[in-house]
């Protein structure tokens, strides 16, 4: 498999995952010319914005390198245009997870909540 085959896997892999735990998935791969964010899911009034990396060979340190203060800060201004271009989603919490998949020492899905925030 090619990187972005590996990734759409992963992505498929990481919606199962949340489907499986009560999330609906209310985009994949949005994009704005500033950005993209992987998943786009709803749950008890949550927008939740999800970055999803396949690493097999990963370490935590690949992961820093991977989502570095620009890749997040790309990401909330994404999620930023995504609730402008989506009011009706104005009102709910918003937060921003990272669901590793395959990584060493991990289990096979890994979710981490509340990955970053914005920094004020």
């Amino acid at each position: 498999m090619n990187k972005k085959e590996t990734g759409n896997t992963g992505e498929d892999r990481a919606c199962e995952y949340l489907k499986s735990k009560g999330y609906s998935i209310l985009s994949r791969n949005w994009r704005t010319r500033d950005g993209e964010i992987d998943i786009i899911v709803e749950k008890a009034e949550t927008i939740v914005f999800v970055e999803v990396k396949t690493l097999p060979n990963g370490t935590m340190d690949m992961l820093e390198k991977e989502l570095n203060h620009q890749k997040q800060h790309r990401i909330i201004k994404t999620s930023k245009r995504f609730l402008i271009n989506h009011r009706q989603y104005i009102n709910s919490y918003i937060r921003y997870d990272v669901i590793l998949i395959d990584m060493p020492g991990k289990p096979p899905v890994y979710h981490i909540e509340n990955a970053f925030t914005e920094l004020l």
